[in-house]
């Protein structure tokens, strides 16, 4: 075994720590047959979102760490619920009377209100398979409406209908008294109407694997539960998928969790064991609020991605998958910091602290170099005090600051300036509120300003933290109050970077300056 094997064996990063735990159900020998299976369910009702790409890298790293301590092969299928009948109709979607005429019909039926693909579920497939693949995610994809007209889930059909008492009696039990009068775990599709019914079963009649039923007008049929006649509610489906394909692994967020013994049931029920799972937990708005699609109340990933890149949000989504976490537009600047922080760290770690940084998950281990020679939040603080609208102007700063960064040679920081641009322009901007210096404060900054344009020592962050200390030290106590002040009076904030460094990369006379504003009083209009 290897070293990065043993050390893996051991670590405490949350991937590895799945990954062991999924190693030993097979301690006694790999699967019959032949790789261990990942699977991510997806409801394509809608267009992906930022938990679809979550849940997708999530399961991907704890199937890489799988694959860094087991040489047994592995398989991440994509399963879209295509089969489901739209129960009502997204408002942010076209031709809206086409879609009401289509109400209860599975998706892969209704017509594509774009008309670009031959339904409204292969539409919304085609945009999860776009999505996935933007962000080089390795997966199979498969369709519940091929899978159960191909006859790939017949064989678990059949059984369903065999044990179609004891199915039952494990939903029965997690349903309302009115509820269980008319509930069937079978679904009937509408041979004329197409529409998935929900109604209650006359007869399930095991040796023929068929079911009889009455539709809404009273007439009596009976269809055979194989072949797409017939689909599952989703409590069984979820557990009777399992069965059919021999998922080893699966994970959902926390609203799924007091479902886990009902689809682990099903499964047994079934035949089959259950796989491994991980619940994570929800995540929550500015005002601490569950994030609801239709309430729109969290961030998208068209709207991270805007002021961010990819990283910074495989990032946001490694840490701590167990504790519920706001994730609101003021999470992204952090969550850029922490991400170059960790990148720059990894080439100097031991291999144990590799595994146990979070960029080597988020690369598959083939981490890239990190060239942001400036943060994020510094970035945003110099696109602030420049009222920087191009990231172009940020550059003649930095160029000053690092001679050696252009655009061509650091990408990320390139890419970076203008995230902070654009981050700046649509949340610092409108917030931005200067206030005039107190007496006291109006005497440190004249001090600072003085001391500024004397300056002749190493214009560095270290060097210029010290200038600022020197006049705050006598007159503050706590320190804290004299850096409110540089940065409520100098930048129109609250909070702020670190000031020494600040200065130098904005520039000493350009610092001066910028006092002088604000001790005349320039800066507030």
């Amino acid at each position: 075994m290897s070293e990065m094997r043993d050390l893996a064996m051991q670590s405490k990063a949350w991937p590895f720590e799945e990954a062991r735990r999924l190693l030993k159900r097979y301690e006694k020998g790999a699967p019959e047959k032949g790789y261990v299976l990942f699977e991510t369910g997806y409801g394509p009702s809608g267009l992906p979102h930022i938990g679809t790409f979550g849940e997708v890298m999530r399961t991907t790293m704890i199937r890489r760490a799988f694959e860094t301590i087991s040489d047994i092969p592995t398989r991440l299928i994509c399963f879209s619920d295509d089969l489901d009948g739209m129960r009502k109709v997204p408002e942010n979607v076209p031709q809206q009377e086409l879609l009401h005429e289509n109400i209860q019909k599975p998706l892969t039926s209704v017509p594509d209100p774009f008309g670009e693909y031959e339904s409204f579920g292969h539409h919304n497939n085609a945009m999860l398979r776009r999505f996935l693949d933007t962000f080089g995610f390795e997966y199979e994809f498969y369709s519940a409406t091929e899978f159960y007209k191909s006859g790939q889930f017949d064989e678990v059909l059949l059984r369903a209908a065999e044990k179609y008492d004891d199915l039952m009696e494990i939903m029965l039990k997690s349903l309302r008294e009115e509820r269980q009068q008319t509930y069937s775990i079978f679904l009937p599709i509408h041979p004329e109407t197409g529409r998935v019914l929900y109604v209650p079963m006359k007869e399930v009649n095991a040796k023929d694997g068929t079911i009889t039923f009455d539709d809404e007008d009273g007439r009596e049929w009976t269809l055979p539960v194989t072949g797409g006649n017939v689909k599952l509610q989703w409590k069984p489906d979820f557990g009777a998928r399992w069965a059919a394909l021999g998922v080893d692994f699966e994970m959902y967020g926390k609203d799924h969790s007091s479902n886990t013994p009902i689809y682990d049931g099903i499964c047994r029920k079934l035949g089959t064991r259950p796989p491994e799972h991980f619940v994570y937990e929800l995540f929550l708005d500015d005002k601490g609020e569950k994030i609801s699609k239709s309430k729109g109340n969290g961030l998208t990933i068209d709207e991270w991605l805007t002021y961010a890149s990819t990283e910074s949000l495989a990032y946001f989504m490694y840490q701590k998958p167990k504790t519920a976490k706001r994730m609101h537009f003021d999470v992204i600047p952090r969550a850029m910091d922490e991400y170059h922080q960790q990148l720059a760290a990894y080439p100097g770690q031991e291999l144990a602290q590799k595994l146990a940084n979070p960029v080597h998950h988020i690369h598959n281990g083939d981490v890239p170099e990190s060239k942001m020679v400036v943060n994020y939040s510094m970035l945003l603080n110099l696109a602030s005090v420049a009222s920087a609208h191009d990231k172009s102007v940020l550059w003649g700063f930095i160029r000053n600051y690092a001679p050696e960064a252009s655009p061509e040679t650091h990408p990320d920081l390139d890419a970076a300036a203008g995230f902070a641009v654009k981050y700046y322009e649509d949340f610092v901007a409108p917030t931005k509120e200067y206030r005039l210096p107190t007496e006291l404060e109006r005497e440190a900054l004249t001090d600072l300003r003085d001391r500024l344009a004397g300056y002749e020592g190493e214009k560095t962050g270290e060097a210029l933290q010290s200038e600022v200390f020197a006049c705050g030290r006598e007159r503050f106590d706590p320190m804290r109050d004299w850096f409110k002040a540089l940065y409520q009076v100098l930048l129109g904030a609250d909070q702020g970077p670190r000031f020494g460094s600040f200065i130098a990369l904005y520039g000493v006379n350009e610092t001066v300056a910028l006092i002088d504003k604000a001790l005349a009083g320039e800066l507030v209009g």
